[in-house]
């Protein structure tokens, strides 16, 4: 039978192995409407490396990839950078069916691996620094913790001016385009804002001081090559850009307006705080979440500077759908965001202050009062609702300027 999954070639020495599922639409609460890639490559040095698996369903996928370069008995040495289970998940299969000399993986990454496969293989830990001879070829390895588990490291090739990034720069997107310059810039920057923002966005500090340590590294890079989506040939200047930009979260004239409401009421005061924001110069994101998933707010989110957010009352509580996004948004750690709490309720009214009490705890700066209303907000209401947009972008302006 004919092979229908092809390598494809990255550089002179290193293929694509990976697997595309078309199909995969939740990554642990971040919605992937488009689906993703697991990334991984084989580098055909004298003693040929597989870096990173993919995700167990793949596994023959893979196979059949680094079948049509070589006979995977062949491989001497498998690395893995990062062993969450879509990269790792078929590890001790891929270990089974290709008996490497030896498996690869950070201090951190040996232990979780034998952790996550408590008979697994015994896997060689490498230090920050280490240099891993293949032969007529090196890899060397840079530890980045917490970007985005605590296993996590960078390889690189110098023969080839490739780093293997592991899940940093790497966007969810399924797609036969395997080279980011093959993809329209919209879509690159707006998957890769995605996935920065449900991702890595809580480790913003730490990318940082990763991107000062790669520079200092001094090495030379052509491509980076992630393990979720297409690989970077091309404006590499333009993403390294872009996760400066985002690791530092410096606030935009943008206000997000998060609220979820039952009968239209809270709704409506979301409507005017928006309306006054956008007339004083703000750009303004409405969002419902009985319609939004929590993965786009935090999109909307990565670059505004004020935070909005309101809910009716339902049993003394806020209600389900803003409690989710709020959770969600607190674990992401946003910074360097202004907010303002407001809502509806019928009897008991407790929404607009846990709100508030958790904007606190967000360490987001509430810099006006909440407005609350029983029931219908009326003309009265709604002009203190605008009052409140005023207030925030009156604060926002005079913190960015303009």
């Amino acid at each position: 039978m004919e092979n229908i999954y092809n390598a494809i070639k990255v550089s002179e020495h290193v293929y694509w192995v990976g697997a595309i599922d078309w199909t995969v639409r939740d990554f642990h609460g971040y919605t992937t409407p488009h689906g993703s890639t697991y990334n991984a490559y084989l580098v055909m040095a004298e003693n040929i490396t597989l870096i990173d698996t993919v995700k167990a369903p793949f596994l023959d996928e893979m196979m059949a990839r680094i079948k049509s370069v070589v006979d995977p008995a062949k491989i001497k040495y498998i690395v893995s950078n990062h062993s969450e289970m879509d990269h790792s998940g078929c590890l001790p299969q891929a270990i089974n069916l290709i008996k490497p000399e030896k498996v690869f993986a950070s201090t951190v990454g040996a232990k979780t691996l034998k952790e996550h496969f408590h008979d697994i293989s015994a896997i060689i830990p490498v230090k920050d620094g280490e240099v891993l001879s293949l032969g007529n070829m090196e890899l060397r390895f840079m530890e980045t913790r917490m970007i985005h588990w605590p296993d996590s490291m960078f390889s690189y090739l110098p023969a080839d001016e490739l780093l293997f990034s592991q899940d940093a720069f790497g966007m969810h997107l399924a797609t036969l385009e395997r080279f980011a310059d093959e993809i329209p810039w919209a879509t690159l920057e707006y998957e890769e804002a995605t996935y920065y923002a449900n991702i890595v966005l809580p480790y913003s500090p730490i990318v940082l001081k990763a991107l000062q340590k790669l520079t200092a590294t001094g090495w030379p890079i052509k491509i980076i090559a992630p393990d979720h989506g297409p690989i970077w040939r091309q404006d590499l200047d333009k993403i390294l850009a872009l996760y400066q930009k985002w690791a530092t979260q410096m606030p935009e004239k943008k206000a997000v307006v998060v609220y979820a409401t039952m009968w239209h009421s809270t709704e409506k005061m979301a409507e005017a705080i928006g309306e006054a924001l956008a007339e004083a110069g703000i750009r303004v994101k409405l969002m419902s979440m009985n319609e939004f998933h929590r993965s786009e707010v935090v999109y909307e989110v990565l670059n505004a500077g004020a935070l909005i957010v309101g809910s009716s009352t339902l049993n003394n509580n806020i209600l389900p759908q803003m409690a989710d996004v709020m959770t969600y948004l607190k674990g992401l750690k946003p910074a360097n965001l202004i907010g303002a709490a407001f809502g509806s309720y019928g009897w008991s009214g407790e929404a607009v202050g846990d709100l508030q009490e958790i904007l606190k705890a967000m360490k987001i700066e509430i810099v006006t009062e909440p407005v609350k209303v029983k029931n219908v907000p009326d003309e009265a209401v709604l002009l203190q609702c605008r009052e409140m947009g005023k207030k925030v972008a009156a604060e926002l302006k005079k913190r960015i300027g303009g």
